[in-house]
This record gives structure tokens, C-alpha cells and sequence, in this order.
């Protein structure tokens, strides 16, 4: 009977040494086989996402990320740090979009895995050849497509890499509901779709900034119930001529930032932002050539949002204030702002203040 039980434990033990090894599918639909969760990660994009989703002792095998985007943000960053001084000490890898990506760094961090978004994926082309030569795992994840469908496996896939597939589970399905509120809630309506301009604002009054097509805010506005202007002119992210906004004169115009803009009138929106210093620049664009005429103008509908608080798992309060902009009576119930704090307070070590999102 014992060396029964010795070999039943044997058996028990054997199936758990290749219970790590773990078989998934990624966003692109690519068959990646490793153990998980990893022991060494390099983070492309999103780190933000892979800390909620994996918690902060996500970070412990963290052996390299592209800081760029989450420096870019540099009052989010400094308060991560305050709080994790180790961040600052994880080495960068560069960024894609400037081709300062250096594959031979990576590949020196000795990393099991590295998470890439889709599009750096793309933009990497034959370089990830070598880094597969290597012997490290590529796993794609996307929330910059600003779907559903990506929002939820993006976090499940995460969830896998860190070993936290729970709590992916929980995060995924509440971003689910949150959706299927709100559209359920349009359906029922039937309301008449308001037009509605979102453009990154940066640059300040007299430059006319990004706009977006399918993805990003663009994708937030339809999902929110809104008619998107730019949608026939831009597939992803693009500029507007300043007729078309003119001609297309929108209910509603979404005006995007972060803490520092790129001129001296660009919107400010985000971490240690004062709402009054950020409604006064919103305010500057009133006064932008031939603006004055629009709908959105004259009926004082000009709102400002956090570009931070875009392409991210925690954009569900974002889809929450597009369409209590666009619908105040029907969403008169819904608090964008505690959302975007609570999803901090219930899935981060820290929680930022500021303005991330207001109206003129």
C-alpha cells in the first residue's frame, strides 16, 4: 500500500515538473509555447497593464522595458518610483517607433519572454527573427485596436505570463460588463448618434493635431454611442483638414493631453494637473479660426481627457465619460472620475491625482 501511495506521489509529481509549460494563442493568433509564469520579462508596451493585471510583484521579474512610453508620462512614472525605486534601475530596450529598438540589449537581459504590442511587433519585422533565434518568446498583446475582443485576451494573456490568470479573469470581466452596460443601455435609447471630434491637442490652438479613425479614442467614441467625424477620413490616426472639422461641425470635441504639451496653449491634462489651468486651455480653442461657429463650441460641449487614460485595460472609465458627454441625461448615473481612480485603489499600489478629465 505504501509504495503504492510512493508511486501514485511519483506520478503527482512528474505531471506538475511540465504543468509550467503552458501553450497559448496571442493576438496575431501565434502558437507560443513557455513556462510560465516567466521568471525573466521584457516589457514593450503597456506597463501600466502588466502591473494591474500581474500585480506589482509582476515587476520582480521584470528584466527589461521600453521606459519611453511610461516616461513620456513623467509625473505617473516619478510617483511609480517614489513607490518602487527598483523601477528606475530595470534597464531600457529603446522604442520601435524610432528605431532605437536594440535587439542586442534584449537579448543580453537573457529574458524568457518579451511582450510586444502589435504594432511594435510589426515594426520590428526580421528583428524579431533574431530574438526567436535566441531562444526568447514573443507574445504580441493589443489594446491600442481599442476592442473588445483584444481588451479581453490582451489581459488574459497577461494574466498567463505573470501566473495571474484569476485576477485577468476578474479585470477582463469587468471591463466586459462595463461595455455591455453602456450598449445595452444605447440600444434600449435609440437615441440620435451626436457628432462627436476627438484630436490630441498638443500642439496647442493653431496647429491642428491627431485625430483617430477606428482605434483609440476613435473606437471609445463609436463604442460610447457617438458619430466619429474623422472615421471617414482616417483608418487609424491621422490629421483632419481644417475645413472637414468645419464642414462636418460636431456636437461634441473631445480634446486630448498629457501633463506637459508640446506648446505654450497645447492642453494639459493628467497627473498633478490643475482642473483650472486645464480648463483654461481647453478654453484657448474656442478661439481657434472658424471655430467659433460649431455646434460643440456654442453650446460650450468641449471636453478634455487624459491621453494617458487611452489603450489601456483601465480606458473603461474613459468609455464611461465619452458617453456621459454625448448622452448626460441617459448616464446622469455614472461617475467616470471614481472610476478611473477606483480601478488604482482596487488594482494598484498607488493612486494618482489630477485632472484626467473635465468640460470646458
Amino acid at each position: 500500500m505504501l509504495q503504492k501511495l510512493f508511486a501514485i506521489t511519483a506520478l503527482l509529481l512528474s505531471a506538475s515538473s511540465f504543468a509550467d509549460e503552458v501553450t497559448i494563442k496571442d493576438i496575431l493568433d501565434r502558437e507560443v509555447s513557455f513556462d510560465a509564469p516567466a521568471q525573466r520579462v521584457v516589457v514593450g508596451f503597456y506597463p501600466e497593464d502588466y502591473m494591474a493585471i500581474g500585480t506589482e510583484a509582476a515587476y520582480d521579474k521584470v528584466v527589461g522595458l521600453s521606459k519611453y512610453i511610461w516616461q513620456a508620462r513623467a509625473a505617473n512614472w516619478d510617483m511609480y518610483v517614489r513607490h518602487r525605486p527598483s523601477l528606475d534601475e530595470i534597464p531600457g530596450i529603446g522604442r520601435v517607433d524610432t528605431k532605437t529598438f536594440s535587439v542586442e540589449k534584449v537579448i543580453s537581459l537573457n529574458p524568457d519572454l518579451i511582450m510586444l504590442a502589435d504594432w511594435q511587433f510589426k515594426g520590428l519585422g526580421s528583428e524579431i527573427e533574431q530574438l526567436e533565434s535566441a531562444g526568447i518568446k514573443v507574445v504580441v498583446v493589443d489594446f491600442n485596436a481599442q476592442t473588445l475582443e483584444r481588451h479581453v485576451k490582451s489581459t488574459q494573456l497577461i494574466g498567463v505570463i505573470t501566473g495571474q490568470e484569476e485576477r485577468a479573469d476578474k479585470i477582463a470581466d469587468e471591463y466586459r460588463k462595463n461595455i455591455e452596460n453602456i450598449t445595452s443601455r444605447l440600444e434600449e435609447a435609440g437615441l440620435p448618434q451626436p457628432k462627436i471630434y476627438t484630436e490630441y491637442a498638443s500642439s496647442g490652438v493653431d496647429e491642428i493635431g491627431y485625430t483617430f479613425g477606428k482605434n483609440m479614442w476613435g473606437a471609445i467614441a463609436k463604442m460610447a454611442g457617438g458619430d466619429n467625424i474623422s472615421a471617414p477620413y482616417v483608418e487609424w490616426w491621422g490629421k483632419l483638414n481644417p475645413e472637414q472639422i468645419l464642414a462636418a461641425n460636431p456636437d461634441i470635441i473631445v480634446l486630448t493631453g498629457y501633463e506637459n504639451a508640446g506648446s505654450d496653449d497645447g492642453v494639459l491634462m493628467g497627473q498633478g494637473v490643475d482642473e483650472t489651468e486645464a480648463k483654461a486651455r481647453l478654453k484657448g480653442f474656442k478661439d481657434r479660426l472658424g471655430w467659433s461657429s460649431l455646434n460643440a463650441v456654442q453650446n460650450n460641449r468641449i471636453y478634455g481627457a487624459y491621453h494617458g487614460a487611452c489603450r489601456t485595460i483601465m480606458d473603461g472609465a474613459m468609455l464611461q465619460f465619452y458617453a456621459k458627454a454625448m448622452y448626460p441625461e441617459l448616464f446622469s448615473d455614472l461617475n467616470p472620475e471614481a472610476a478611473y481612480k477606483n480601478f488604482y485603489k482596487k488594482y494598484l499600489p498607488v493612486v494618482p491625482e489630477g485632472t484626467f478629465m473635465t468640460q470646458l
